[in-house]
This record gives C-alpha cells, sequence and structure tokens, in this order.
C-alpha cells in the first residue's frame, strides 16, 4: 500500500528520492525493518494476553521429561510472525505480483490451519487439537489451490511444470501432470517438517530466518534476467518481488526469536510452524527450485526422516522381537541430542551453523554444474 502511495506520488509531483521506492533493494530493507519494528510492538501486547488469558504450553508426556517446566510458557506467539510477515508485504510489496498473492495465500492460510489448531489444544482443551486428518486436509487444500495457479494461470506458461536439477547445466524436469501432486506433497511435508522441528527454544526460528534469506535471494537473481542469464538458471519473471517477502519473513522471525530464544518466553505453536513450513516450500516451488528443498531445508528434512525412521523401526521391531526397539534414544532427532547430555542453547547454535553451511552449499549448486 505505502508503496503504491509512494509511485503515486511519485507519479503526480516526481519529488527528489522519490525514485528509491521502485528498487527492489530498497524495499526488501525496509520490509525487514518494518517486519522486526512490528514484531518489536506487537510482541509483548500479545504476549501479556496470551499470560492474561492463561493460554499455555501443556505437558507433553511424549516429550523429555525436563521439558515439562516449560508447561504453562505461552503459545500461539505464531500470531506475531503473522502480523510481522504479512503487514510488511503489503505495504512495500507490488500486490498485483503473483508470486506475491500466492506466497501470501499460503502463509495466511496455513497459519489459520495451526491457528485453528492451537485454540483447539489450549484454549478448547481437546486432547489432540485438530483432528489429523482434518489438518493434512487443510494443507493438502492449499497445496492444491497453489498446484492449481501454477499449473495453468498464464504467467507460467512455458515454465508451469517444469524445474531445475541441481549440479546439472541446461537442464530442466517436467513433471507434466504430476506437478500438482508434487506441489500438494512437498507444501505438506514441509509444513509438517517445520512444525516437528519447533521442539527446543529458537530453533525453528533462527534456522527458518537462514534460509528465508537464502531464498530471498535466489528470487532476487532469478528475476533478474541478466544475472540469470550470467548464472545459466530460468529468468523467471517477476519473481525478483519475493525478496520482499523474504526479507520480511526473516526480519519476522529475527524479531520473534528476541522472544522465544532460550529460555523462551512465549513459543509459535502451529500457528507459527505450519505457516513458516508452507512458506518455505511455497518460495522453492516459485523460485522452481524444488530438488535443493533436501539440502537448503536439510535441518528439516533430517528432523522428519528421524521420526519416520524411528516410528518404522519400532513398529517392525515389535512385531519381529514382541517388543519394540529404538534407534534414537527419542525423536526428532534434536531431542536425541538432549537426551545424549547436550544442553538446549548448544543444539539450537550447532543447528543455525549446519542451517549456514546448507546455505552456502546451496549458493555451490549454482556453480558446480
Amino acid at each position: 500500500m505505502l508503496y503504491y502511495l509512494a509511485e503515486y506520488i511519485n507519479y503526480l509531483f516526481n519529488p527528489p528520492g522519490f525514485d528509491v521506492f521502485r528498487y527492489l533493494t530498497f524495499r526488501s530493507a525496509v520490509s525487514a525493518i518494518t517486519a522486526l519494528l512490528i514484531s518489536f510492538y506487537v510482541g509483548p501486547k500479545i504476549l501479556r494476553y496470551l499470560k492474561k488469558k492463561q493460554i499455555g504450553e501443556t505437558k507433553k508426556d511424549d516429550g523429555p521429561k525436563f521439558h515439562w517446566s516449560k508447561a504453562g510458557t505461552p503459545t500461539m506467539g505464531g500470531l506475531i510472525i503473522l502480523c510481522s510477515v504479512i503487514f510488511p508485504v503489503l505495504f512495500w510489496g507490488d500486490l498485483s505480483n503473483i508470486y506475491i498473492i500466492i506466497i501470501l495465500f499460503v502463509t495466511f492460510s496455513l497459519g489459520l490451519v495451526g491457528f485453528i489448531d492451537d485454540y483447539l489444544l489450549v484454549v478448547k482443551k481437546y486432547k489432540k487439537g485438530l483432528i489429523p486428518r482434518y489438518k493434512l486436509l487443510g494443507q493438502f487444500f492449499i497445496g492444491l489451490v497453489v498446484g492449481l495457479i501454477v499449473y495453468f494461470h498464464p504467467h507460467f506458461q512455458g515454465i508451469n511444470s517444469t524445474t531445475t536439477i541441481p549440479f546439472i547445466k541446461n537442464l530442466q524436469f517436467d513433471f507434466y501432470i504430476f506437478y500438482i501432486p508434487m506441489i500438494i506433497f512437498i507444501i505438506t511435508a514441509t509444513s509438517n517438517a517445520v512444525n516437528l522441528t519447533d521442539g527446543l527454544d529458537g530453533l525453528a526460528t533462527g534456522t527458518v530466518s537462514i534460509v528465508a534469506m537464502t531464498l530471498g535471494i535466489i528470487a532476487y537473481l532469478s528475476g533478474n534476467e541478466i544475472t540469470a542469464k550470467y548464472l545459466n538458471i530460468v529468468y523467471l519473471k517477476g519473481n525478483g518481488e519475493l525478496i520482499v517477502y523474504c526479507t520480511a519473513l526473516a526480519g519476522a522471525t529475527l524479531g520473534f526469536l528476541w522472544y522465544n530464544s532460550y529460555p523462551a518466553q512465549i513459543f509459535m505453536g502451529d500457528t507459527g510452524s505450519l505457516a513458516l513450513g508452507g512458506s518455505i516450500a511455497t518460495l522453492c516451488i516459485l523460485v522452481k527450485k524444488e530438488f535443493l528443498l533436501p539440502l537448503l531445508g536439510g535441518i528439516y528434512f533430517v528432523e522428519a526422516i528421524s521420526v519416520i525412521i524411528q516410528r518404522y523401526y519400532f513398529k517392525y521391531t515389535r512385531k519381529k522381537y514382541g517388543e519394540g526397539r529404538r534407534i534414537f534414544k527419542m525423536a526428532p532427532v534434536h531431542h536425541h541430542f538432549e537426551m545424549s547430555g547436550i544442553p538446549e542453547p548448544k543444539i539450537v547454535i550447532r543447528f543455525y551453523i549446519i542451517a549456514i553451511i546448507l546455505a552456502i552449499m546451496t549458493f555451490a549448486t549454482f556453480k558446480i554444474r
């Protein structure tokens, strides 16, 4: 909105300096700053409200016993993230851009699904919150909408079902009609994977900030015809506008980390984790780097795989030996490290380091081909 106002003022009066609002670099910077300021403004207000209404984390019997002391910590803090992401993009983004429309839809919709789950769990005291199949149905529907838009919208003509393959030059993979199911799977799987990662103070928040900035740079490069040609990647007209969203996402998660770092004053809940995971997945889809998701989002990939391995190995050994056995001391894998005696803050910092290394490796794939 402020972007359009600045454009209108520039058109009418052409005041000196107003041309700066046309530049993505400027708007992405003020988007990040706006996200931080909103986080610092609404954060304490939401935190006080949640405390007043006693909307806190419930005791998790299937989690580590030393996490039981966290019961009662305000949750649903994802509301802070949603406000801090959506409003800066509304202020500084080009709302006619198809990429911005899609990513805002996913962020809001998955945030709503997560909010319903949190509300039923911590306010209505439903034992499992939103019934898992209804949650999956919501994720499926959101993925279906994104898939249909990308596959059939004229803007994506010629690239609608294709994606780039890492480490291989001048080759794209075409999913054809299977691209829609693939999008549904990626959005559902990644939103759940980030949800699983959100088990330690600041873990999901900080890693999402790193991934968001990486994807913002990729979007900027993909949306610039000169840099796209130089790097020999697919030129995606209008894709650069996503950097305004990505910097807002990075600013919002850093702002939330102010309250969510160890010891956390507030948890994001499914309101935040589902929205963040879905956003990361959708960004990879929109920049045509779906195959890079397991690398860039390696933290989330390993967390999800650890849960799958633990569950199926337990079922297999129970059937074969009469009692279930475990590979990890506890899953997701960050709990395994906790149970091994590594302090929570150290695990989180080490995961940040790994996330940065994975981001560097992701950039390396642009040249190692």
